[in-house]
C-alpha cells in the first residue's frame, strides 16, 4: 500500500465541477488581478477567522513581510520569534529592515516558549512573532501579556493554522495582524502561491492595501516604496470554494491525528501533546525518534511517504549564522531536528492507510 505525505490530486476529483466553475466565472468575467473573486475571498476569510479585515496578498511570506511594514517595523528595530520555524518568517523580519531575535522552543510542544519570550525583549523590540507550528496555537495567553507590558505588536504566523483555536478564538483574531499563506498543500490550499493578512485594525488593512499594490493608493499614486504583491483572482475563486470544507478537512485531520496518537502510543516514539484550551488543526502530525533516518527509511520502504519539518534549523542556515538565540544556540531545536519525522497527514487519507503507517512504524521497533 502506497501512503502519500499529501494527496492533492484526490481532493481536485472531489472538487473539479465548482472548481471549474468558478474558474470559469473569472476567466468570462476577464477580471484577473483584484477582481471581484478577491474582494469576496477576503470578506470570507475575514469573517471564518473572526477579524474585521482580511487582504489577499501573493504569499505567505509576504504577508509577514508587508505586516511588518504596515506596523512601521524597520531598520533599527528587533522582533522576536522562534527558532523552531520556517526560514520564510525569519526572512519577513530581515526583508522589512528589522533584526531577527529567535527564541527557543518550550517543552513539550514544539512553539515559541513565552518565558523566553520575556527574556528576549530590549529597547529596541518593536514586535513579537508567535508562530503556530503544525497546525498548533502558540502560548497566546502569556505573549499577549509580554506584549502588553512591553507595548509590543503581535503579527501571528499561522500560515500552518487555518481553523486552530484558542480558548475558542480562531487563529488570526489573536494579534494586530494573522498572516496565513494558501501554499497548495496547506489546510486551505490555493493552486500556486496565495497569502492574506487578517486584522481588525482600518488602518492596518488600508496600509496593507497600499504596500501589496506597489505602493499604490489611488491610480498612479504612490505614497510609499510598495511591492507587487496581489493576490490572483484565480487564486481567490479557487480558495472560496476550498473555504467551504475547511472546517470538515480539519476535523478529519484530527480524527487522523487521534488514530496516530492512539496506535503508536506505545511505540517509543515520541508523540505530539496538544497545549491547554487550544483546538488544533494539525496540518502536520510530527513524531521524534533517536533514530529517524533509520525509521524514515523502513516507512519509505512499506510505501509510506514521510516528511522532516525542519531539518536544518534557521540559526544553522547561512543568512543567520550568528543571529542573536535564546539559550545561545537554540538547544532544544537543535537537538529535536535531528530527530522530526513528519507522517502522512491530509483530509483525503482512509481509515486503512492511517492503519498501514501504524503497522508500518510498529514494525520498525523504535
Amino acid at each position: 500500500m502506497q501512503v502519500n505525505f499529501v494527496d492533492l490530486k484526490t481532493q481536485y476529483q472531489e472538487l473539479r465541477g465548482e472548481i471549474h466553475a468558478a474558474l470559469e466565472e473569472v476567466m468570462s468575467g476577464a477580471s484577473f488581478v483584484l477582481g471581484d473573486a478577491v474582494a469576496q475571498f477576503e470578506r470570507e476569510f475575514a469573517e471564518y477567522c473572526g477579524a474585521a479585515h482580511c487582504v489577499g496578498v501573493a504569499s505567505g511570506a509576504d504577508a509577514l513581510h508587508l505586516a511588518l511594514r504596515a506596523l512601521g517595523v524597520g531598520p533599527g528595530d528587533e522582533v522576536i520569534t522562534a527558532a523552531n520555524t520556517f526560514i520564510a518568517t525569519v526572512n519577513a523580519i530581515t526583508l522589512a529592515g528589522a533584526t531577527p531575535v529567535l527564541v527557543d522552543t518550550a517543552r513539550p510542544y514544539y512553539t515559541l516558549d513565552p518565558e523566553l519570550v520575556e527574556a528576549a525583549v530590549t529597547p529596541r523590540t518593536k514586535a513579537v512573532i508567535p508562530v503556530h507550528l503544525y497546525g498548533h496555537m502558540a502560548g497566546m495567553d502569556a505573549v499577549a501579556d509580554i506584549a502588553a507590558r512591553h507595548n509590543l505588536h503581535i503579527v501571528e504566523d499561522a500560515a500552518q493554522a487555518h481553523g486552530a483555536r484558542h480558548r475558542g478564538r480562531r487563529a488570526g483574531s489573536l494579534g494586530v495582524c494573522g498572516c496565513f499563506s494558501f501554499y497548495p498543500g496547506k489546510n486551505l490550499g490555493s493552486y500556486g502561491e496565495g497569502g492574506a493578512v487578517t486584522t481588525d485594525t482600518a488602518a492596518v488593512a488600508h496600509s496593507l492595501r497600499i504596500y501589496r499594490n506597489v505602493g499604490q493608493s489611488e491610480k498612479y499614486i504612490h505614497p510609499v516604496v510598495g511591492f507587487n504583491s496581489r493576490l490572483q483572482s484565480m487564486q481567490a475563486a479557487v480558495l472560496r470554494v476550498k473555504l467551504r470544507r475547511l472546517d470538515e478537512w480539519n476535523d478529519k485531520r484530527r480524527r487522523f491525528a487521534a488514530m496516530y496518537s492512539e496506535g503508536l502510543a506505545d511505540t517509543g516514539l515520541v508523540l505530539p501533546e496538544t497545549a491547554p484550551d487550544t483546538v488544533p488543526v494539525w496540518h502536520l502530525y510530527v513524531v521524534r525518534s533517536p533514530r529517524r533516518d533509520e525509521l524514515l527509511a523502513h516507512l519509505l520502504a512499506c510505501g509510506v511517504h514521510c516528511g522532516i519539518h525542519y531539518p536544518v534549523p534557521v540559526h544553522l542556515q547561512a543568512p543567520y549564522r550568528g543571529v542573536r538565540t535564546l539559550p545561545e544556540g537554540a538547544p532544544v531545536t537543535t537537538a529535536w531536528a535531528a530527530q522530526i519525522l513528519s507522517l502522512p497527514m491530509h483530509p483525503d487519507l482512509t481509515d486503512e492507510q492511517v492503519a498501514h503507517v501504524v503497522d508500518s512504524v510498529r514494525s520498525f521497533n523504535p
